[in-house]
């Protein structure tokens, strides 16, 4: 029997777009999921659009009080029977074959902790403005070499729907550090890419919403960008050892930080809306 997938969708006042996202994870060719969506005690009807789903698959639950972004992605992580685990936001896409292809990848590939693939970076009317690619090399990479490389360049790990993991590795290293705000995933799929290898899927099989009022588009365009940065020095921090990093390092990776932020804030004025 095909190993059973859980795809997590955290979700907080996306009612108007959260039943496109859960109908792009319920089509697809891969059908062993368990689907579950965790409602943050939203102030819309959110949770009555989830429970309304009638099929078997949605597991819907519902906070008793408001959680925050990393304490609700940890209830759903707290929730997974699967042996392998994929986090989605609630107003992202994948394409019909996603889970198909990372858990072929992962079984494949028993040194792989973690499967991963290109986005495209669609607005919220669908229309495609560019793509994320991932770590340059195709198949199966050394995890802390991509991580080290990514910390130099870009954030090859991108959002989470880009990326799927063993539940072995997940188990290995808990949930998301409450710690951060910002990047809290950045920080979860190093260490879960540290623990192995990474099987890099270049083709576009999901797609990143882009907002001014997601997570991203208020710290890049909302004037958050030095606490974003500041989380970044801290990340480097808690990773420089185990990685390897130079005092050098950690200065080039601050630089490219600063010019990213800069680059994102400008690309999100253009086409986020």
């Amino acid at each position: 029997m095909e190993p059973l997938v859980s795809v997590c969708i955290p979700a907080y006042n996306n009612a108007g777009y959260i039943k496109e996202t859960i109908d792009s994870i319920l089509n697809q060719t891969y059908q062993n999921i368990e689907l579950i969506v965790v409602d943050d005690n939203s102030k819309d009807n959110t949770y009555e659009v989830i429970s309304s789903i009638p099929d078997k698959r949605v597991k819907a639950y519902r906070n008793e009080k408001n959680l925050g972004m990393s304490g609700n992605w940890n209830r759903c992580l707290e929730l997974v029977s699967g042996e392998f685990v994929k986090l989605i936001c609630a107003d992202d896409l994948i394409e019909k074959d996603a889970i198909e292809k990372e858990t072929r990848a992962l079984i494949e590939n028993p040194t792989a902790v973690l499967a991963e693939s290109d986005s495209k970076l669609v607005d919220m009317q669908g229309k495609q403005h560019g793509t994320y690619k991932r770590y340059h090399k195709s198949g199966l990479v050394n995890g802390k070499k991509v991580a080290r490389s990514g910390l130099r360049s870009q954030n090859y790990f991108g959002a989470p729907l880009a990326n799927m993991i063993r539940k072995s590795a997940l188990d290995k290293v808990g949930g998301f550090d409450t710690d951060f705000v910002y990047i809290l995933d950045y920080d979860f799929y190093m260490r879960i890419a540290s623990q192995g290898d990474i099987f890099v899927i270049h083709e576009p099989l999901n797609g990143f919403r882009i907002r001014n009022d997601s997570n991203t588009g208020q710290v890049m365009g909302g004037g958050k960008e030095k606490a974003y940065i500041a989380e970044h020095r801290m990340l480097l921090e808690k990773h420089k050892e185990e990685l390897g990093l130079s005092g050098f390092a950690v200065w080039q990776s601050m630089m490219a930080r600063r010019l990213r932020s800069f680059l994102i804030s400008v690309y999100l004025k253009i086409f986020a809306k």
